[in-house]
């Protein structure tokens, strides 16, 4: 049985597995025949306050010499050069809009009023109109930040708490108190927008099942429309992953974190919260937080900024991408020095078979599973042909939901908690091939 901890699957192909692209075809050509009536725009802003033990997000701490003005002005030519290649021969709409990074709330009010408008008079997406999903931290969520971006049509906000016990929080190089994290979700409650989402860590040295507790309670306290439950990992090149050897994630600790996720589960589900996927879950009695009719096996997304990625149904592709401090600096360096947007740069062809391959994998990690029948429709042949060895071993194993209704393909609880084992025996040998020879930088 593979370790249920082996990598956090939330795109496929992974982002290690993008190469530089010799050809660097144009974005006209990509999003030539691509339907665009469903798009959903993803901003990234690399910059933090302070880098967590664990991260290894692109991302940089602090932004010297006017360092944001100009990421900013490079996104607003990133953002114009983008929809000149949509162009207009089709309808252009966003169904939802995300900023993500790093820590987006990092900008200033002013700096965050720019970017909205770079997203809204630049693609032309509406964030009043469509669910519209921001990160923050607790330095960061500060009243007038969070003020502006309810105004401009903020659904969501997400908060990275990851523990509540102070010495949990130093454990995982996360410095930052209680009470100021109390103080910014009391904050953002008060801007009245819909959904708060607090992301908690499981399985930091020398948590128990009494301290996570602690994290969860304190959490449920805010009755968070959404919750999500994140494994600690340690990564070469993160702050953890410099003094602890990445090997000794062995069994003991799978099982740690196995024992952990159960436990958290558990409580959320007798606290009145559904189980959404491994790591998310909705209040049962929360409403939608607009309309959202975007498909993230379908539909494309448009993504701005250094660490993003685009979506077209042939080629996935982004910047290029490193976790080590002086190479996220270069890089992002050199995202503000470009002035022609117009063509992909890093990235990865999706061939039919990989297009399956992302179907089935970011369907089957969906606690509602996957109907049969759509998938049939959409690639004309069956999964249990398509996938029978790796679907005969999820059942052998006991991750498939026997008791799931006809013509729905589903995990088991035990699947759902065995996500970051599964979903990478879905990945192609191309895939994992790429994946191995990638140099970490």
């Amino acid at each position: 049985m593979p370790r249920p901890y082996r990598s956090y699957v939330y795109a496929y192909p992974h982002k290690t597995a993008y190469r530089s692209l010799p050809e660097r075809p144009e974005l006209a050509a990509l999003w030539a025949g691509e339907p665009k009536d469903a798009l959903s725009l993803y901003a990234h802003i690399p910059f933090c306050e302070v880098r967590c033990g664990f991260c290894n997000l692109f991302t940089r701490i602090g932004a010297p010499d006017e360092l944001t003005t100009r990421y900013l002005d490079a996104l607003d030519r990133q953002a114009a050069a983008v929809r000149e290649a949509l162009g207009d021969a089709s309808p252009v709409r966003f169904a939802t809009a995300a900023f993500g990074g790093g820590t987006p709330t990092f900008l200033t009010a002013a700096e965050l009023e720019r970017l909205c408008d770079i997203a809204e008079k630049r693609t032309g997406v509406d964030l009043r109109a469509v669910p519209l999903s921001v990160e923050t931290s607790p330095a960061t969520a500060t009243a007038d930040r969070l003020a502006l971006l309810a105004d401009r049509g903020a659904t969501r906000l997400s908060i990275g708490v990851q523990s509540f016990v102070e010495t949990e929080a130093r454990a995982a190089v996360r410095p930052q108190h209680r009470a100021d994290v109390e103080a910014a979700l009391g904050r953002i409650r008060d801007t009245g927008v819909p959904v708060l989402n607090i992301d908690l860590i499981y399985g930091i040295d020398g948590q128990t099942e009494r301290s996570w507790r602690v994290s969860l309670d304190a959490a449920l306290a805010w009755r968070p429309e959404e919750l999500y439950l994140y494994p600690l990992y340690v990564r070469p090149l993160t702050g953890l992953g410099r003094i602890q050897d990445p090997a000794a994630a062995d069994r003991e600790w799978d099982e740690r974190r196995l024992r952990l996720y159960r436990y958290g589960r558990d409580h959320l589900l007798a606290h009145g919260y559904e189980q959404v996927s491994m790591r998310m879950f909705r209040r049962a009695d929360a409403g939608p937080a607009g309309p959202d009719d975007y498909a993230c096996q379908t539909d494309g997304m448009i993504g701005l900024g250094c660490g993003a990625r685009s979506y077209t149904s042939a080629l996935h592709y982004s910047f290029d991408y490193a976790v080590d401090m002086r190479e996220i600096r270069s890089i992002i360096d050199a995202y503000t020095e470009t002035e022609d947007f117009s063509r992909a740069e890093v990235g990865r062809a999706v061939d039919p078979d990989e297009a399956r391959r992302r179907h089935l994998l970011q369907s089957l990690l969906q606690a509602e599973g996957m109907p049969v029948a759509g998938y049939e429709e959409r690639f004309g042949s069956s999964p249990f042909a398509d996938f029978a060895g790796e679907l005969g071993r999820f059942e052998a194993f006991g991750w498939l939901d026997e008791g799931a209704p006809a013509g729905l393909l589903r995990l088991s609880p035990e699947g759902l908690a065995h996500s970051d084992g599964l979903g990478p025996e879905l990945f192609s040998p191309a895939v994992r091939a790429a994946m191995a020879a990638y140099e970490t930088k």
